[in-house]
């Protein structure tokens, strides 16, 4: 089969592989969509944190945001498996140790990360194998977009829960990239009054096509009360100033990661009496981001900028954006394109 390759930083292109096998407890998927994000290009340029300390190494094989059918079945997997559109977790935890019986496979000091950590190859192919355990089914009236769009949004689904939103409630969402804009479009959806800041370009302008008013820059932004901050941003600085501005008695919640250590005042967190919550993962949150999805509560699809085929992951990746691609911060993958 035809998969994307990555051999070294920079270094890319799409290889004939070896198909994958269904073994025991695990199924093939014929993949249908994938999205590209963050993480990919982090890999992609040889800064990705999980190369430097060995959970990862070239040649790999990168996707984690996708959706496609079972094709076929490994021992001791359900049959009603085979045939059912399908996305899948992330995060593959070993299954014995504390944290996974806790339910919290999704932090296991062991696990693999599909098209990320620990050898698991990810959908940049045309098929993938994954653990029949971490399969969610999608519904008819999810298209493939919907379906590659579950893993972030589930990542954002928690991030506002982290945030404990009521209807009525003012939230500053910081860094309108992929995780923020569906971080707010959740918020919307719980009742919230959503404010976003980011810096000027692209994000702040998709923003305000979801119907986004308040929408600002950091000489724009008003003096309000927040009850709550979502940090979906990448600046090491901006953790700190979270803490500074957040109501007394409300929510930081840090989803998005900088390249370097952030620093903090716990002075502001105590004498706030803030919540602080960190995010990793969608996992708690997939099921939930599905219903979500099916319902049309939440409608992502005007992220997805441009779908393209696996010739065209190489320069999306090294920051080009295919001739054709709309606002939206999100490039679809179809490994069936030619």
């Amino acid at each position: 089969m035809r998969a994307f390759v990555i051999t070294a930083p920079g270094t890319a292109g799409v290889q004939d592989v070896d198909a994958p096998a269904a073994t025991p407890g695990e199924v093939v998927v014929d993949v249908e969509r994938v999205g590209i994000c963050g993480t990919d290009a982090e890999f992609h340029s040889g800064r990705m944190a999980y190369l430097h300390s060995c959970l990862a190494h070239f040649p790999m094989r990168l996707g984690h945001e996708w959706m496609g059918t079972v094709s076929a079945l490994g021992a001791g997997v359900d049959p009603v498996w085979l045939g059912r559109r399908v996305m899948g977790d992330t995060m593959l935890g070993c299954g014995r140790c504390r944290r996974c019986t806790r339910g919290n496979q999704h932090v296991c000091a062991d696990r693999q990360e599909v098209g990320i950590r620990g050898g698991r190859h990810g959908a940049l192919a045309e098929q993938l194998s994954v653990p029949a355990s971490s399969l969610h089914h999608l519904p008819d009236q999810l298209d493939p977009a919907l379906g590659a769009l579950v893993e972030p949004g589930g990542n954002a689904r928690r991030a506002v829960h982290g945030a404990n939103l009521s209807p009525g409630d003012r939230v500053l969402i910081m860094g309108p990239g992929t995780i923020g804009l569906l971080c707010a479009l959740f918020a919307r959806a719980a009742g919230a009054e959503v404010h976003m800041l980011g810096l000027p370009g692209p994000g702040l302008e998709v923003a305000r096509t979801l119907g986004f008013d308040n929408v600002w820059e950091e000489a724009t932004l008003p003096d309000l009360p927040l009850d709550a901050i979502i940090d979906a941003a990448t600046s090491p600085a901006l953790p700190t100033w979270a803490l500074s501005r957040v109501e007394p008695g409300g929510r930081a919640v840090f989803i998005g990661i900088a390249g370097e250590e952030s620093l903090v005042d716990t002075r502001d967190l105590v004498l706030g009496d803030i919540t602080a919550v960190g995010v990793l993962s969608a996992s708690p949150a997939l099921a939930e981001t599905i219903a979500a999805f099916a319902a049309g509560t939440v409608d992502p699809r005007p992220l997805i900028a441009a779908t393209t085929g696996l010739d065209g992951v190489a320069d999306v990746l090294a920051g080009s954006r295919p001739p054709s691609a709309g606002p939206g911060p999100k490039i679809h993958i179809d490994p069936r394109m030619r």
